[in-house]
Formats: structure tokens, sequence, C-alpha cells
């Protein structure tokens, strides 16, 4: 029995076949809901699929993109995957994830993976500061769209990026806790050798040199030895809360470099006899689904994650269906404050 084709499918919907072909790749936006709906019922009446290996022939590469991230375990990356596959899988492409741990080594071997099976196009959640291990793969013709830009990613081969800005969402939080009357705040982050957290504890520090207040850097806890995946985000948090509250001079408000680091802070606290926020102001950055209905609710930043991920993977298809050779884009979109009750006025003792 011969393979059905898209002019079989185009003869029954009595339609052409470059009209099968649009409504396949995602390109119907213009195509009137009716036909839309005659060619959906041509493809489920002869059971046609679209055969892979032909539309690479056609095109030049592959109906995938990849997309790396540090670890779906981490409740914000395992969101941003998902809005990430849904918008690709609109424009008729579909994803291949990779879980990187922040690993240069392993992002390299996705990476060339993904370049040998086809695949022209990335989306990197990761934001380690250098992105040397990628140079001989975009010479080649590799495209990327980077989560993470900023100046302190060095000279570097170009690549888009889409993303918010990191040294203002602390400036955020940092100035909300100064407005409540905090001046002994501590921050708790894991090494500091990523874009994003080199931002982060940029805008707390500028924030408080603006404010007069001296910076202690007893006050800033930037993680343990050994694992720091996602997996560990709670424990590292909670590790960081013991470190801080048992300073001479606690601080009367932390900021978390995320969210699950600030709900590792709650634990750390917990086992001191701290409360949150009666005795503790406790603040995260990401705004995940847990922050809302947490005991107590997290004050957090809240970032476009929708946005982002459709951005990036437009910018990815535009590439590589159109002008691979345009200028580079770098898009910051805008983040927000969202206060809940894990932030409260100082109330003028230390957290012990």
């Amino acid at each position: 029995m011969a393979k059905t084709t898209i002019a079989d499918v185009a003869r029954l919907a009595d339609v052409s076949a470059s009209s099968v072909s649009n409504l396949l790749n995602g390109r119907s936006q213009r195509m009137r809901p009716a036909t839309q709906e005659r060619i959906q019922n041509a493809i489920e009446a002869l059971g046609f699929t679209p055969s892979l290996a032909a539309r690479q022939l056609k095109t030049g590469h592959s109906p995938f993109i990849g997309l790396i991230v540090p670890s779906v375990a981490d409740p914000f990356f395992g969101c941003f995957a998902r809005y990430v596959e849904e918008e690709a899988s609109e424009k008729g492409y579909q994803v291949l994830l990779g879980n990187s741990d922040r690993n240069s080594d392993r992002e390299k071997r996705y990476a060339e993976m993904l370049w040998g099976s086809g695949v022209r196009g990335i989306i990197f959640g990761s934001s380690l500061v250098k992105f040397d291990h990628l140079a001989d793969l975009y010479r080649e013709g590799m495209h990327f769209v980077s989560f993470y830009r900023s100046a302190h990613s060095g000279a570097q081969f170009i690549a888009d990026s889409i993303g918010v800005d990191n040294i203002q969402a602390t400036r955020l939080l940092t100035k909300h806790l100064l407005a409540l009357g905090h001046r002994r705040i501590g921050f708790v982050s894991g090494p500091t050798d990523m874009i994003c957290r080199l931002d982060r504890l940029e805008g707390f520090y500028k924030t408080l040199e603006e404010a007069n207040i001296s910076i202690d850097k007893q006050l800033v806890w930037e993680g343990a030895n050994g694992d720091f995946g996602s997996t560990s985000f709670i424990e590292l948090g909670r590790q960081g809360a013991h470190y801080l509250l048992s300073l001479s001079e606690p601080p009367s408000a932390i900021i978390a470099i995320n969210d699950m680091h600030a709900f590792g802070v709650y634990a750390g606290a917990r086992d001191l006899g701290v409360k949150v926020p009666e005795d503790l102001s406790v603040a995260g950055i990401d705004d995940i689904m847990l922050s809302a209905v947490s005991v107590t609710p997290l004050t957090t930043i809240k970032q476009p994650i929708r946005d982002i991920a459709r951005l990036s993977v437009e910018r990815l298809i535009d590439r590589l269906e159109n002008d691979s050779a345009q200028e580079p884009v770098h898009l910051m979109l805008p983040s927000s404050l969202i206060v809940r009750e894990s932030t409260s006025r100082y109330a003028g003792r230390p957290a012990r």
C-alpha cells in the first residue's frame, strides 16, 4: 500500500498542496478556519504522518530545535521547557531537551549531539559566564538564543538573548525591604560564577550603596563547596539561613537567589526557632507556582516566563527559516515585584 502524501491530503481536502504544507508548518495565520478544518479532517481520515526525512532534505535542517536548561527539577525551568515546547509545536517544530546541571562539558556534548542529528538551533537556559565551549559549533552554523546576557558575559560569539534585567530584580527587592525599615539584609546565593547570580548580587550591592548602607560581606552567603544543582537548592537555602542567623549580628531580612533557595531559608529559620515574617522577612526571585500557596506566601520577583519562551522560539525559528545573517537581538523584558506575607516591617530586634 502506497504511503499517503501531502498531495493525497490536498486532493481530499480540495486545497493546494502548499496549503497543506503551510498548515503543517505553522503558517496558517491567514487561512480560513473552514479550510483548516477540511485539511485536519483529511489528515485524520488518511492517517497522514509528515515525513521528517523529506522535510530535512527540502529545508536543509530537521524540524527540531534544542533546549538545554540547568535542570527541569527546578520548577522554573520545568515550566519554561513546557512553554517552549508549546510554542515550538504551534510552529511545526519539536523540542529535544537536555539537562546540563550548569556544566560546560555536558552542554557541549548535548550541543554536538544535536548538531549531528541535524538540529541547527538551540535555546540555552544556562547562565554560565563563558560560552567559549560552544564557539566551534557557532562557527559551523549553529544558532543560539540565550536566556541570560549581561556585561559579565565578556567577549564571546554573537548570539541572540531574551530575558529579564537581573540587576533590576534585586534592586526591586532590596528597595522593598529598605522601605520596610530593614537595614541588615542578608543575601543567600549559590557560587557566583553564573551571569544571573552576578547580576542579582550587583543589584543588591548597588541599592545598598545608594541608600548609604555599608556593605557587610558577612551577610552574603555564596554556598557550600560541592553539589549546587537544582535538586540541592532547598538544602543550600537552609544552610545559608543557618549561617546568617548564627552571626553575632544577624540580618532582619534575607533575599534568596531564587524561590527554591527562599523555601530553604524558611526551613533553616524554622530549625532555629525564627518565625517568618515576625522575626525575619524573606524574599525570592522567579514566582514559581508554589510561591503563592506556600506557608507563608513568598514575596518574590515575577519573570514573564511565557513571553520569554515565545520570543525565544520565534527568534530561533526566524533565524532558521529566514535570514540567518540578521543582527543579534538582545531583549530585556520587565519583571515585577509581587509582595506577599513573607516580608513585613522591621520589628526592631535581631532575628535570633
